[in-house]
């Protein structure tokens, strides 16, 4: 019987290939000083390139975890069920010290190498890195409290993954949770009504709902409630150091846009039991800091999707032709293409920038401090927002084959949003910026001259700063305009660093589009004379 059709034209599968060889990670990553990561970030990125990594997220999202809140018996158990292939990215995260693991490695450049790493294998499958990001973002806020911090942070930082509902004393490693936001006030957590009673021992016992806890088959998390003395900030371990459930009820899980293979939920604190962390009434200044690490995680993730899309992109064109040629060949596809890199390259520029500030700040710098106190809330406005419209372009460059869910686009794509309303949507986020540059002036002052640093190369580069120091003279209707002007600080800072470090056709390119203005609304619209050859080489396929 004579075939039907024959299978023509159609790419190969997207596996095979090195996710760390990425020419603006590694350079970032050698700056820091944290070239000793290296080959294990090749090994992790073989992995994430390989179809078995594949398999591991393409399932955990099409079988999503199962809340099970009785046993058969009727016993309240609360227990979350994961897909095998959860534990084995879980897994895989934690072996490579992608959480908490820096906080206790001495070697220069321990935060770098871990964004390094998280950048990759998150390139994978996006939602088991919340876990993971909660973990590391932990262990700020827990040092405040030197006592917790002395017996949680050798086990957060363990590189054994170790799931089960036990005793945190009897694990060979924890996982952390953050449990903040409530139905009534969202963002505005001091509006939280969960209330903390002191009892006579010293720990505290919290009634209250809890609207968005993500992760909560963690083994401890930091909330916040309303203690004697004000909002305050709490560590609540799910087992209690006598082996008893403490009273945290999981009441559903989200039925999320994407990030499928993440729990989360709602949870009722039924008189649960917890101790303080940091002081009375300075809940929000204690958990801050784990607000500020997740945010730069946000970045990451941002900008770890925007590789995926651009590689996805450019392997998928390299190899489909159409009208007589292959697609990436086509003139106005590679202007859509190296588009889809410069703002990938921009992107992973700043956030590996910002994962160095914070090597340089917990090592004594000063002015790196107050460069990632504002960077951070820029690029999280900013790397963020461009997501979303990065993979609906990628996604659209493979078609009708992009847009069906088994070429794994569709997850990109409903992924792509979390990142800018997760830890601050974008009014949040901006508006943190406002506040930070209102109450400590010196952050202005940093992030500038780190912008200047590049000054007098480009000039469309030192047009634009002008501009932008105008903006930032005049304090009228600030508030309206604050979107704006965060933008403003964004493009900026990326241009520089493109500028100083990056390869000259992006930087090139970047700077006629996004600062000189010869752009238009949508990808694809870069003008000519640009270096395309140049762009795309820098994405292996």
């Amino acid at each position: 019987m004579a075939a039907t059709h024959e299978v023509t034209n159609q790419v190969p599968d997207p596996f095979g290939h090195d996710v760390g060889e990425d020419p603006t990670l590694l350079a970032a990553l050698h700056r820091a000083g944290a070239g000793w990561a290296e080959g294990e970030l090749h090994d992790l990125g073989r992995l994430a390139g390989s179809e078995q990594a594949w398999d591991w997220g393409r399932l955990a999202n099409e079988h999503p975890p199962v809340l099970r809140t009785h046993d058969r018996y009727g016993h309240r158990i609360d227990e979350v069920e994961f897909h095998p292939y959860w534990h084995a990215l879980m897994e895989t995260a934690v072996g490579h010290g992608l959480h908490a693991a820096p906080w206790q490695d001495g070697r220069p450049g321990a935060h770098t190498a871990r964004a390094a790493k998280f950048y990759v294998w998150g390139q994978v499958e996006a939602g088991h890195t919340c876990p993971v990001s909660m973990t590391y973002a932990a262990v700020p806020a827990l040092r405040t409290t030197p006592e917790l911090a002395t017996w949680l942070e050798p086990l957060l930082a363990s590189t054994e993954y170790d799931f089960g509902l036990r005793e945190p004393h009897t694990k060979r490693g924890l996982i952390a949770g953050m449990s903040m936001t409530e139905k009534q006030g969202g963002s505005d957590v001091r509006a939280n009504t969960t209330a903390a009673v002191p009892d006579p021992d010293g720990s505290y016992r919290l009634t209250g709902h809890k609207w968005f806890t993500s992760a909560p088959m963690s083994d401890v998390f930091l909330t916040l409630a309303q203690a004697p003395g004000g909002l305050s900030c709490f560590l609540l371990p799910r087992v209690l150091p006598d082996g008893s459930r403490n009273r945290i009820l999981i009441q559903r899980l989200k039925d999320k846009l994407g990030n499928k293979s993440n729990a989360s939920s709602e949870i009722e604190y039924d008189g649960a039991t917890g101790w303080l962390v940091g002081e009375e009434g300075r809940g929000v200044r204690t958990i801050i800091e784990m607000v500020n690490m997740t945010r730069l995680d946000c970045t990451i993730g941002a900008a770890s999707g925007m590789r995926y899309g651009a590689f996805r992109a450019l392997q998928h064109t390299t190899h489909r032709r159409a009208f007589g040629a292959a697609l990436v060949d086509q003139p106005l596809m590679r202007n859509v293409l190296a588009d889809l890199v410069v703002e990938s390259e921009a992107a992973t520029a700043v956030a590996m920038r910002l994962a160095e500030t914070t090597d340089q700040a917990l090592g004594g710098d000063e002015n790196a401090a107050l460069v990632r106190r504002l960077g951070l809330a820029v690029a999280k406005y900013w790397v963020c927002k461009r997501g979303p419209m990065h993979a609906a372009e990628a996604l659209e460059c493979l078609g009708g084959n992009g847009y069906a869910e088994e070429s794994g686009m569709p997850r990109l794509y409903r992924e792509a949003p979390l990142v800018s309303i997760w830890e601050g949507s974008g009014n949040v986020a901006a508006l943190d910026a406002l506040r930070a540059m209102a109450r400590q002036p010196a952050v202005v002052e940093a992030l500038l001259g780190e912008i200047q640093l590049a000054a007098g190369v480009d000039r469309r580069l030192d047009a634009y700063l002008g501009g932008l120091q105008k903006q930032l003279g005049d304090p009228s209707e600030i508030e309206y305009r604050t979107r704006r002007l965060v933008e403003q600080l964004a493009l900026a800072l990326q241009g520089s660093l493109l500028i100083r470090y990056g390869d000259p056709a992006v930087a090139d390119a970047f700077c006629a589009s996004r600062l000189g203005g010869d752009h238009g609304g949508a990808f694809g619209t870069l003008p000519t004379g640009v270096d395309t050859a140049a762009i795309l080489a820098r994405v292996q396929v």
